[in-house]
């Protein structure tokens, strides 16, 4: 089989956007807004590395064995889990965790950089405009292990095409099957990315060059996409029997429609809005064939992403969020595969091009803005833990808005730093089998043993299931099972005034850690003692 041939676009001299300066200028730059905070700002992060501590320190420490299992199996979402084996004992833990995290941006934006440049011949201007997209809503919500196997799929995706341009069938093939296995362990959803990518691909070459049959392209694209198959052995063995997992929530249109408009959701609710309308429009007028065309093979790629997103649940294998974490890189895909027309290209691409530069510079920097000022109000939670013992059991009840809020202040599993920093048992731990490898043991907590339960709605209106209230939590609260409450972000208007509770430190306006009387640690043994009881 002959090499595909370039479009045409690739014999034209290179546009000034096109200089490889400004690219990986453009890749940098996406890596800015996590470079101030101590630990990336992400929701569910602060969750993520108390399980790694749980990982990396199980065995040497004399208390996480007492509240945590952690058994190793062979997972597909297992890809910052393993990249801390290997920074942790030179990095430390956190440190370790934010190189990795504030890697994820730049992969994605170079993966999509790269994929444009191999579908076009270059880098059409339009493309910009999907650089925002590396701080789509999942990333934001801490998916960490997704956010890298998507991005590792784009850069896999750019080289599956340039090795097909080349003709390079069998060196792909040797290159892909280890390939696509190291992206599945990374986690599931980037190997099925990128095998419908490389399948949308192969079947919209075999259409435009080989003038096959629609049916015809599609074999032929299955029969090119083989050396990705070997991951559906290990989905099998990974999701057999009693780790099969919940699937459920079908078609729920409601979540759909604000997914879509909540694709780049982060704090500022109309401006994250008219981002998203912005990122929805392009494609339209490609559609429409409004100064835009697409790829052939990118168009298919994007009917098989909509497809595929209009068909997922909202739960797969006990995951949740699983249609959600598609959408920005639906319309990524969908922004990579348009490129002006010809008459738009003579007159109006750079224009296009400063654009969707401009476009991408604002989201970075309100976001580096938005990330900072987050990572302030973590800090100030952060400093009860001075106050925590080591070992300690710690009941975490942060005080988050409804979650139809579109502005979060982000507090969900911060209590989970008590875990990472002082080897304490926090209520946080989502353990689900086959999902996650961590297990959490301390039955006397309950019901405060897993994730939501550490979520104290102000709301009662908007409570979820797991999640509690402040009459609740006091209510329910068992007898000698913890050592103190952490009332995280909370007002100091809703304090609790209650004699269980003896406070050891307070976050001035929110926020307060209280010991509670009786427990296994006195007075005494609190780090830097006990402060006054508060006034409201």
């Amino acid at each position: 089989m002959p090499p595909a041939a370039r479009p045409p676009e690739a014999d034209s001299r290179n546009p000034w956007w096109n200089q490889r300066w400004l690219l990986t200028l453009l890749v940098l730059a996406a890596a800015v807004p996590l470079i101030w905070p101590q630990t990336p700002p992400l929701v569910d992060l602060p969750g993520h590395i108390g399980r790694y501590r749980v990982q990396l320190g199980l065995d040497d420490s004399p208390f996480l064995s007492r509240y945590y299992t952690f058994d190793w199996a062979l997972i597909g979402n297992l890809g910052v889990d393993l990249l801390i084996e290997l920074l942790e004992p030179i990095s430390g833990l956190e440190l370790g965790v934010k190189l990795i995290i504030l890697a994820i941006p730049p992969m994605t934006v170079a993966g999509f950089l790269l994929v444009a440049r191999e579908i076009h011949g270059r880098v059409p201007p339009t493309a910009f405009f999907a650089l925002p997209l590396a701080y789509g809503y999942p990333f934001q919500f801490g998916f960490a292990n997704f956010a890298l196997s998507m991005a590792l799929a784009f850069l896999a995706f750019a080289l599956w095409l340039r090795l097909g341009r080349r003709g390079l069938w069998k060196l792909r093939a040797a290159i892909f099957v280890p390939l696509s296995c190291l992206i599945w362990v990374c986690h599931t959803f980037g190997w099925g990315l990128l095998g419908l990518l490389a399948f949308a691909a192969d079947s919209a070459d075999q259409r435009d060059r080989h003038g096959a049959t629609r049916i015809q392209a599609f074999f032929h694209g299955a029969m090119h996409c083989l050396p990705l198959a070997l991951p559906f052995l290990m989905m099998l063995a990974w999701r057999s029997g009693a780790v099969a997992g919940n699937t459920a929530d079908w078609f729920n249109w409601e979540a759909k429609g604000r997914w879509l408009i909540g694709m780049l959701k982060e704090r500022w609710l109309v401006w994250d809005k008219a981002g998203a309308v912005l990122i929805m429009a392009l494609p339209a007028l490609a559609v429409v064939r409004l100064g835009f065309r697409f790829r052939h093979a990118m168009a298919l790629a994007t009917i098989f992403l909509g497809l595929l997103y209009i068909l997922l649940p909202r739960i797969v294998f006990g995951s949740a969020y699983a249609d959600m974490r598609l959408v920005p890189f639906l319309f990524a895909v969908a922004l990579l595969g348009i490129t002006p027309k010809g008459w738009v290209d003579r007159r109006l691409s750079g224009a296009i091009a400063v654009a969707g530069l401009l476009f991408f510079a604002s989201r970075v920097a309100v976001t580096t803005h938005t990330f900072a000022d987050i990572d302030r109000a973590w800090r100030g939670q952060l400093a009860a833990l001075e106050h925590v013992a080591p070992g300690s059991r710690v009941l975490v009840q942060a005080a988050v808005p409804c979650s139809r809020a579109w502005r979060s202040n982000r507090m969900e599993h911060v209590g989970s730093f008590a875990l990472a920093r002082r080897d304490a048992y926090t209520n946080d731990q989502w353990a689900m089998p086959g999902a996650q490898l961590i297990g959490v043991k301390y039955d006397a907590g309950a019901p405060f043993v897993v994730d939501p339960s550490q979520i104290l709605r102000i709301n009662p209106h908007c409570m979820g299931y797991r999640e509690t209230t402040l009459a609740r939590t006091l209510k329910v609260l068992p007898e000698g099972a913890f050592d103190y409450v952490w009332f995280i972000d909370l007002p100091r208007a809703a304090w609790p005034d209650d004699p269980r509770l003896m406070p050891v430190w307070n976050g001035g306006a929110r926020g307060i850690l209280y010991r509670l009387a009786g427990s296994a640690t006195s007075a005494s043994e609190t780090p830097n003692g006990s402060d006054a009881r508060p006034t409201r």
